[in-house]
């Protein structure tokens, strides 16, 4: 064991561990889904990795690192989500390894630091147990607890021999279930190593200690084929090509001129948005690649100009392409994931500037990593604060056809998988003069999903501070909605309800 750890040091971490482990088996386990419980185990997460660590208090990135853990902690009980986890996670690993990193790094080593810390957390437990073993700590720990933990070894690569066996030998599966201890529970256990390791990796960083430097390319790329005058033709080249459907684009959407015949402006809409965000990104990439800081190319005024031709010829490109989708959100409405592809091209916008930026200003690889780092870290913390379901519903419901607005026919089954997200603009649909078959399929399943949300504000595990707030809104709203019956015999769709015909069993 390194000087710098000592034994009460390492005790310490081993009780915090414990009690998260056994947090977890409380709030998490077992739970009908995410909720405040996420939020506490992470808050507790951040308070065990504070009292662990006392230097991470004194260090300023890891002070700054600690309160966005915090924040995207907090965040949990007001509304639990994949992306703000995945932030809390890194915000809470930079945290951990912040008083023994250096401080004037940047994204790309950090990168390289959260990797590998993630790798390395997966056998760290095994490594502390075998560092249990020097001399110096067997005398200062009592020996009961060191046997204990030097059979752990033996006894988990047992288990875990003995379950691939068991795939191998059906023999041996079927004998298993005869050797389970009363009231054991694999997943259980599975479970809880899991947050174990996760913990423990938090408690006790092992991250890469000399992270590679992002190579500073400079000067002119030795390619055969590649010299000054092959780069300024391309870019040449490219500027026409591209002119060529930026014009198109001139012509047929920003003016609203019509589509050759057989094509709809859905279609012209939907066969470019992804493509044409791919030609943006090969676009950046042959800046960063054969325009680098120190070349020949790079010095030329006219490089300079077609290169900046070029980049706002990529920009006015992703602002069609978004304006494409916004054609296609028109003619089949909203939903969170085009918001999220909205939101992938500007980022992609952000990052051309920030490519042309560089090479017209001199600035580093390192700067442009951590420019669109930050640019990356940013999206996806709106991204985690704001609810995209709840956006798209609230916006298909307010342009629908049936509410006499510009926009696609409501898809009401759309609206009902949202759950909870959809809540309120579902009332406010009801509220509104629409067809009463149409409100007798909308008030059916808004009712149910109304119930649904109730029930699982009525778990505290479960509960969040945002569907509180929805679900007052909600009740609020729907005590001035007049029952309709449900409409039994007609689904979501508005067609009516099959019965599910069970194939016949084979003799």
């Amino acid at each position: 064991m390194p000087a710098a750890v000592r034994v009460p040091t390492f005790w310490t971490k081993a009780v915090l561990a414990a009690g998260l482990v056994g947090l977890a088996d409380g709030l998490l386990f077992q739970s009908e889904g995410p909720g405040a419980n996420l939020g506490l185990f992470a808050l507790a997460w951040v308070a065990a990795a504070a009292v662990a660590t006392p230097a991470l208090r004194r260090d300023p990135v890891g002070r700054w690192a600690l309160l966005a853990a915090v924040f995207f902690a907090a965040l949990q009980i007001e509304r639990p989500t994949l992306i703000g986890w995945l932030m809390f996670g890194i915000a809470l690993g930079v945290a951990a390894m912040a008083p023994r990193a250096g401080r004037a790094d940047d994204a790309w080593r950090w990168t390289q630091r959260i990797l590998v810390q993630g790798l390395k957390g997966v056998v760290g437990p095994l490594l502390d147990l075998g560092r249990l073993q020097n001399p110096k700590l067997r005398r200062r720990a009592p020996q009961l607890r060191v046997a204990a933990l030097s059979a752990v070894l033996p006894v988990a690569g047992g288990l875990v021999f003995l379950a691939l066996f068991a795939v191998a030998n059906p023999m041996i599966e079927q004998a298993l279930p005869a050797l389970e201890l009363p009231g054991f529970d694999a997943g259980r256990a599975f479970f809880l190593g899991v947050v174990l390791l996760a913990v423990w990796g938090i408690l006790r960083p092992r991250f890469l200690r000399r992270p590679r430097r992002l190579p500073e390319a400079s000067g002119d790329l030795d390619l055969p084929g590649v010299t000054p005058t092959s780069i300024t033709a391309s870019l040449a080249v490219f500027n026409a090509v591209f002119a060529l459907q930026n014009g198109l684009d001139l012509v047929f959407l920003w003016s609203g001129a019509s589509l050759p015949d057989g094509m709809t402006y859905a279609e012209y809409a939907h066969r470019g948005a992804y493509p044409l965000i791919v030609t943006a990104l090969l676009a950046g990439l042959f800046v960063v690649v054969f325009l680098r800081p120190g070349s020949a190319t790079a010095g030329s005024s006219l490089v300079r100009g077609l290169v900046a031709l070029w980049v706002a010829q990529n920009l006015f490109l992703v602002a069609s392409t978004i304006l494409r989708t916004l054609a296609y959100v028109d003619a089949y409405s909203l939903t969170a994931l085009r918001l999220a592809a909205l939101a992938w091209m500007a980022l992609v916008a952000v990052g051309l500037g920030l490519v042309g930026f560089r090479l017209l200003r001199g600035r580093s690889a390192s700067w442009l990593v951590n420019a669109n780092v930050a640019a990356a870290g940013l999206v996806l913390a709106a991204c985690a604060i704001v609810d995209l379901s709840a956006v798209a519903a609230a916006w298909n419901v307010r342009h629908a056809r049936e509410v006499g607005g510009r926009g696609a026919p409501l898809d009401v089954c759309y609206l009902l998988g949202q759950g909870e997200p959809a809540l309120v603009s579902l009332i406010e649909l009801e509220r509104r003069p629409i067809p009463y078959e149409l409100r007798r399929r909308v008030h059916g399943g808004r009712v149910a999903v109304q119930e649904r949300v109730r029930g699982r504000q009525a778990d505290w595990r479960t509960w969040t501070f945002r569907a509180a707030r929805r679900l007052d809104r909600a009740e609020r709203l729907a005590a001035g909605v007049p029952a309709v019956p449900a409409a039994d015999q007609l689904g979501c769709d508005g067609l009516p309800n099959r019965p599910v015909r069970v194939p016949p069993v084979d003799a």
